[in-house]
């Protein structure tokens, strides 16, 4: 039986924002009115991320008209991830919402998400209908990226799932207690497990300005997310390896052949080069993967903080505690 959950419950919505200056004075009131339909008591946790236009003022001005929303200032851009996990330390609700600041989320899902909340889902996920949007090496890219990290896993994540989703308290507390550092926010999700209900949905145009998660930015999550979830790098190179040396075994067998049977004096200089240059570059290769490995270990290692706050404005559901700058993340 699932959890009975509070008659009326509080909501939280977390909504991390680089350089949307220009979306949030549309963004923050569509948001809160929807929020306000749902539920009697409501916060929107603006996670301003090291933004290099007016995105922190432009929050400052509609937090003093609205006291449900939250700006809470990151020191320097950390990026999408440590925000997330920046807002889920700062929210109180009893269901937390996580939403883009760009408008492309469409806002009659929250009613839906909630719905099956208290029908007993604990996370509540969109996922894309479709990437047509996108660039053909974006699709490619990403359809290879979800059949790695998912193959041979006991965690599965879900293909073009996306930021967009509700979590319940829980789930959310179980995601703070998680204390690395490359964080993969859609991998963090499936890991921690729960009831999960996937709802599809289009994604709508921007609001305002462009977006600044290109391929590039796709490919370094994916790495992250790669590496922090998946072992297939490490077991395809050794995969590799073994049919190398078969090959060279066969390989070998058969220059034997050709020499002492056949009488064949194969001199083999290009053979040796040729081999010698593939070969180097696996090798360099698979210390370059290794590399990554140990880098993300190193990190670990450090214990620096995710993300570090350098100042909060607003209310939301409580006043927040005194807290020097530079808040350590739990």
């Amino acid at each position: 039986m699932p959890d009975a959950r509070p008659a009326a419950p509080t909501l939280s919505c977390v909504m991390p924002a680089y350089n949307e200056a220009a979306a949030l004075p549309q963004v923050v009131p569509a948001v809160l009115s929807a929020l306000r339909a749902l539920a009697a008591r409501v916060e929107l946790i603006v996670i301003d991320d090291g933004s290099r236009d007016d995105t922190a003022a432009v929050a400052e001005r509609l937090a003093a008209e609205h006291p449900e929303l939250v700006l809470i200032r990151l020191s320097r851009n950390f990026g999408k991830e440590a925000a997330l996990s920046a807002g889920l330390d700062a929210a109180r609700g009893d269901a937390v919402v996580m939403m883009d600041a760009d408008g492309q989320h469409p806002l009659p899902l929250l009613q839906l998400m909630l719905q099956e909340w208290k029908h007993g889902a604990d996370v509540v996920y969109t996922v894309r209908r479709s990437r047509a949007d996108q660039s053909a090496l974006y699709r490619r890219l990403a359809a290879a990226f979800y059949g790695l990290v998912n193959w041979g896993g006991r965690v599965r994540v879900p293909a073009d799932a996306g930021d967009y989703r509700l979590l319940d308290r829980r789930v959310v507390e179980a995601l703070k207690a998680l204390p690395e550092r490359h964080r993969f926010m859609k991998g963090l999700y499936a890991w921690v497990g729960f009831h999960s209900v996937a709802l599809d949905y289009e994604p709508l145009p921007r609001l305002a300005g462009h977006s600044h998660y290109g391929v590039s930015g796709a490919l370094r999550l994916g790495t992250t997310g790669l590496l922090a979830f998946s072992a297939t790098p490490l077991r395809l190179l050794g995969a590799l390896g073994v049919l190398l040396a078969l090959l060279a075994l066969g390989y070998g067998g058969w220059v034997i052949v050709e020499y002492f049977w056949l009488g064949i004096d194969v001199p083999g200089y290009a053979t040796i080069v040729a081999g010698m240059m593939f070969l180097s570059g696996v090798q360099l290769m698979s210390i370059g993967l290794l590399s990554e490995y140990v880098a993300r270990i190193y990190d670990e290692v450090k214990q620096r903080p995710l993300y570090l706050v350098a100042g909060r404005s607003g209310q939301g559901l409580a006043p927040p505690a005194e807290a020097p700058p530079g808040t350590q993340a739990p």
